[in-house]
């Protein structure tokens, strides 16, 4: 019994195969922009006793609903929607554009072939449903790798129907993070999208929004229209440390460090290698900054140098981790008992100071010395004790500013070449 179904099954396959039959294969929707036009992608097939009927008297029309013809390709321009026929009937193509597509067009539209023989048939049992909008469909974004970690590329696809091939849409990514690619897809039911795809680096651009629009220019010349779609970029990365500082004041140390990571990381502190929780000396905050980010303060009540030679923070999740250290230098008061035959840096620096100072006291005393000895005026060089004195006063004020200013520059010299 199976044998016999399965060659009634067989024989049944091979009827078609070289009988042939009349069908047709269209779209069962297309969605058209108001005042744009439709182009209807058709293909169909006849009997095979009327192959030799398919020649150049043969038509291509198509009906609506309630049967009234509304496109004829041998008089295309005097047809109620007029356009163009761009198939080819002997090769059973009857992809068909209709042209300025108005709301009053909605409706189902059967094909019809028509020849100057025998072979007339109307497809009924197939028709392609035309949708007009008013506004244009929504394009889709979508990611094109399910891979968006740290390090690898994602590329976005942005597609928007593309009913009428003589005016597809332009696509634009916003924010616009480099060059884009454009190109018509034909989808399963031969109508076509036009798509667009940007590959960007993906821990770049975690967390931003990005849309993408398209603009639909209309066959009438109307005002163009345009939509959008977004998505927000998710990308796995591991931690990174941003920012991370230290403040000293009233015997306390506070240290901050902010990550950011997806997924959102965790925060250890350290000190000298052990891990540091939350005590009494030790008092340890955590505040979350988004959804991928963190920020952790410490406080040590009076810190000690000895015991805060280093300190950490560690961020990590599932996928890494990294550490900031911190370098604490905290500047005890010596006592008598250490600082006994010892100098400490700083006392270095200002006995240097106050030698250095000394120095060039005397250096300036010295000059000052030698020209108020060497320049002084007589007193027989003047009359009258009075005026004497006014004019030595005056002559040895003016000449001490010329030697004050003499003095400095040397100094200066001399400083810097005791430096050297």
């Amino acid at each position: 019994m199976a044998a016999a179904l399965t060659l009634l099954l067989i024989g049944c396959l091979l009827q078609r195969a070289l009988c042939g039959e009349f069908t047709v294969i269209v779209p069962k929707t297309i969605e058209v922009l108001k005042g744009s036009c439709v182009t209807i992608p058709c293909s169909f097939d006849i009997e095979n006793k009327y192959e030799s009927n398919l020649e150049n008297t043969c038509k291509a029309a198509w009906k609506i609903s309630n049967l009234t013809i509304v496109f004829d390709s041998s008089n295309p321009q005097l047809s109620m929607i007029k356009g163009n026929f761009t198939g080819d009937l002997k090769k059973k193509d009857c992809t068909t554009t209709l042209n300025n597509i108005q709301l009053s067009h909605n409706d189902t539209y059967f094909f019809r072939v028509e020849c100057n023989n025998d072979l007339k048939y109307n497809y009924y049992k197939s028709a392609v449903d035309i949708s007009v909008k008013d506004d244009p469909p929504r394009p889709t974004l979508t990611l094109s790798t399910l891979e968006r970690k740290e390090g690898t590329s994602v590329s976005l696809t942005c597609s928007a129907p593309a009913p009428c091939l003589s005016h597809p849409p332009t696509l634009t990514f916003t924010p616009s993070l480099g060059d884009s690619q454009e190109t018509l897809q034909e989808n399963q039911d031969k109508t076509k999208d036009m798509t667009s795809v940007l590959t960007v680096t993906a821990y770049l651009h975690h967390g931003k929004n990005i849309s993408c629009t398209a603009v639909y220019n209309k066959q009438d010349g109307s005002t163009e229209s345009a939509t959008s779609g977004s998505l927000t970029l998710d990308v796995s990365f591991a931690p990174h440390i941003l920012s991370s500082d230290c403040t000293k004041a009233a015997g306390q140390l506070n240290c901050s460090c902010e990550t950011v990571g997806n997924p959102s990381p965790t925060l250890q502190w350290y000190f000298n290698g052990l891990p540091v929780n939350h005590s009494d000396r030790f008092a340890v905050s955590n505040e979350p900054l988004n959804d991928t980010g963190l920020r952790s303060i410490i406080t040590v009540n009076q810190p000690q140098e000895r015991d805060l030679s280093t300190l950490r923070c560690r961020s990590s999740n599932s996928l890494g981790s990294t550490t900031q250290r911190f370098y604490v230098y905290i500047l005890e008061p010596q006592t008598s008992s250490e600082s006994h035959g010892a100098i400490t840096f700083p006392s270095f620096i200002i006995t240097v100071g106050v030698l250095t100072a000394a120095l060039v006291c005397a250096l300036l005393f010295a000059i000052r010395a030698q020209v108020t000895c060497c320049h002084n005026p007589t007193k027989s060089q003047y009359t009258g004790d009075t005026s004497t004195a006014v004019m030595n006063q005056g002559l040895t004020s003016e000449r001490r500013n010329k030697v004050s200013i003499s003095s400095e520059e040397d100094i200066y010299v001399n400083a810097s070449m005791a430096v050297m």
